[in-house]
């Protein structure tokens, strides 16, 4: 009795860690250099891998700003819509092998995510290998 009590209790709190530890959601952007809050980004999971896309943006004059420089099928669309972030695969604690857009200069860079905290997500987006790159740190819309 008391073994099964215990295997409840562990299940139930294990349920609960797996939860808050989710990355889906959405997500305020925060510009690195400035750091000002530029967009919300939805974070959502597709077929079994993990994108984001722009559902917001925040300064009133950008609102209709369109991904001039992208590449493809990006090219000339509006930013608030965009999928940027692309084909993320979950490994071990972080999302990776997938891509994300820079819609101010349209360039596509790997990337992986992970949860620093329940509500601050790391974002990487690099070239070649993750040690030439640049992270910024996106905190949870609730």
């Amino acid at each position: 009795m008391k073994t099964n009590l215990f295997t409840l209790v562990v299940l139930f709190i294990t349920s609960l860690t797996l939860n808050a530890q989710d990355v889906t959601g959405v997500w305020k952007t925060i510009d690195d250099e400035s750091g000002e809050a530029k967009s919300h980004v939805e974070i959502y999971k597709k077929d079994g891998k993990v994108y984001g896309k722009v559902i917001k943006i925040l300064n009133p004059d950008r609102q209709d700003a369109t991904c001039i420089d992208c590449p493809g099928e990006d090219a000339g669309k509006p930013v608030e819509g965009l999928v940027i972030i692309k084909g993320l695969e979950k490994d071990d604690d972080e999302y990776t092998d997938g891509k994300i857009l820079d819609p101010e200069s349209g360039k596509l860079y790997k990337c992986y995510i992970t949860l620093e905290e329940d509500d601050k997500l790391k974002v990487r987006g690099y070239i070649g290998f993750s040690l030439i790159g640049r992270t910024q740190y996106w905190h949870r819309v609730k």
